[in-house]
């Protein structure tokens, strides 16, 4: 059955419909479906959300693709998306995205899934194709509006606190900053109302002079 199920199903991650699509010729197949997990053929990432156990895997599974499935709408943003951009030397464990619904958290057998609510999903966003699969990833400019605008924190209120704070605090790379563009920046602390986000842009325009 696992064999057979691996060739009807080319994906590594299927949703619950695909499952039981894959299933119908047995008289029973929510039955399967307990065998299938219990086996580790598959695995639960949440309930109607799935992927192959290690053995039946054909290529490694798409966490990012798997952050925008679990939860939605969303995007993957915030620190994951700095560190996928090279914009932070340290690597994120928890994968970060924000949403236009609820602040949510999901451990999951493939690790941890967290949402943060944003305003808007519409300005900053790319979609990136990586190995067969593609998913919605924050632009750097949008990852770091982001984590600037989710950061509670209200003591940066200059360019010069704010590049301190960039910097230091988030070891965000300088180069990278530099190369932000600036007119994005300033689109995003329109769309999600950022006082910090607008400050950031005015420093990237500077920086964008002193070049």
């Amino acid at each position: 059955m696992s064999v057979e199920l691996r060739n009807q199903i080319g994906r590594e991650e299927f949703d619950y419909p695909t499952l039981m699509s894959a299933l119908s010729a047995y008289a029973s197949p929510r039955d399967r479906v307990t065998a299938l997990l219990r086996s580790g053929t598959i695995v639960r990432v949440k309930k109607g959300l799935y992927v192959f156990g290690e053995a039946y895997r054909k290529m490694p599974y798409c966490r990012e693709l798997l952050a925008n499935l679990i939860y939605g709408p969303s995007m993957v943003s915030l620190d994951y998306a700095l560190g996928y951009h090279g914009l932070i030397p340290e690597r994120v464990e928890a994968l970060t995205s924000v949403t236009t619904g609820r602040a949510r958290r999901f451990e999951t057998p493939l690790g941890i899934f967290v949402y943060r609510p944003t305003p808007n999903l519409s300005v900053g966003v790319e979609r990136i194709e990586d190995n067969g699969s593609a998913f919605l990833m924050a632009a750097p400019e949008r990852a770091l509006a982001d984590r600037l605008r989710d950061d509670r924190r209200d003591g940066v209120r200059t360019q010069r606190e704010m590049e301190r704070y960039l910097r230091e605090d988030l070891r965000l790379d300088a180069g990278g900053l530099a190369a932000m563009d600036a007119g994005v920046m300033e689109e995003l602390a329109d769309a999600l109302q950022s006082r910090k986000v607008r400050l950031c842009a005015a420093l990237v325009r500077s920086l964008g002079r002193r070049r």
